[in-house]
């Protein structure tokens, strides 16, 4: 049987450009079934709510992952999930993406004990989804105020993701004006993956949006508009990401809730 999403959605986060959240979104489950996680290189924090919580209540940070994960989630279960801009591990969690790279930590390794029970007790007292997220936005916030500023590392690794997806690292580093070597160290650091690997996942989500815009266009069509070689080159990434065939992969995401 099949999850039910009770309140799905995303919820518009705070529309300042110095803000640490991408995205936000709450899901809440009615009944045990299958969910399927889509990668991003973007780090999440995840507040549960529910039997499947510690207590009740616990919060955690995902590392950025590249390839897709399915789980089963259980019914009762709520979650409420910010998507952290790239290059904010940093400022947010006190350590590089490229430690948390594919891992998942309790936020109380991160922030402390103290932080995170004070976060806790006001998600605990929110009257409804929309407001927990709203304090775990908050948080976040909060968090960010008191870091330091954006390093230039960190800025050189920013600008090098808005240019791959239209060049490659040798172009990009050229562009910038470093070495290619180092372009590859302090993109790993800050974003969390290899540019090569940061790139393939870019398409895959490019060529998912596109297909689950538009259920008429040919896989031939995506193909060329998300940047792959050919429909082959397509498919290949696919299944080395999630598993299975693009067509496959879409009849996933339209039977189970995509937490991604």
């Amino acid at each position: 049987m099949l999850a039910s999403v009770v309140q799905p959605g995303r919820i518009a986060p705070s529309a300042s450009p110095t803000s640490a959240v991408a995205a936000l979104s709450v899901y809440e489950c009615d009944r045990d079934g299958p969910g399927v996680s889509i990668p991003r290189p973007e780090i999440h924090l995840v507040a549960r709510f529910g039997p499947s919580a510690r207590g009740g209540l616990d919060v955690h940070a995902f590392g950025g992952r590249d390839r897709v994960h399915r789980k089963i989630i259980r019914a009762g279960q709520r979650t409420v999930t910010a998507r952290l801009r790239l290059g904010m591990a940093d400022a947010v969690l006190g350590l590089p993406a490229s430690a948390m790279a594919a891992r998942i930590v309790a936020l109380e390794d991160l922030w402390g004990d103290a932080a995170t029970r004070r976060l806790c007790d006001r998600l605990a007292g929110a009257r409804d989804p929309v407001r927990a997220a709203r304090i775990l936005e908050s948080a976040i916030a909060e968090r960010l105020a008191a870091a330091d500023p954006r390093s230039a590392r960190a800025e050189l690794a920013l600008a090098a993701a808005d240019r791959l997806t239209s060049a490659n690292v040798c172009a990009v580093a050229d562009d910038l004006g470093v070495s290619e070597r180092h372009l590859r160290r302090v993109f790993r650091e800050t974003v969390g993956m290899s540019p090569k690997s940061f790139t393939k996942l870019t398409r895959f989500h490019h060529a998912l949006r596109a297909a689950r815009q538009d259920a008429r266009a040919t896989w031939a069509s995506i193909a060329a508009v998300a940047g792959y070689y050919d429909q082959a080159h397509l498919i290949a990434d696919f299944r080395a990401i999630a598993g299975v065939t693009p067509r496959a992969l879409l009849g996933e995401l339209g039977a189970a809730p995509s937490l991604g």
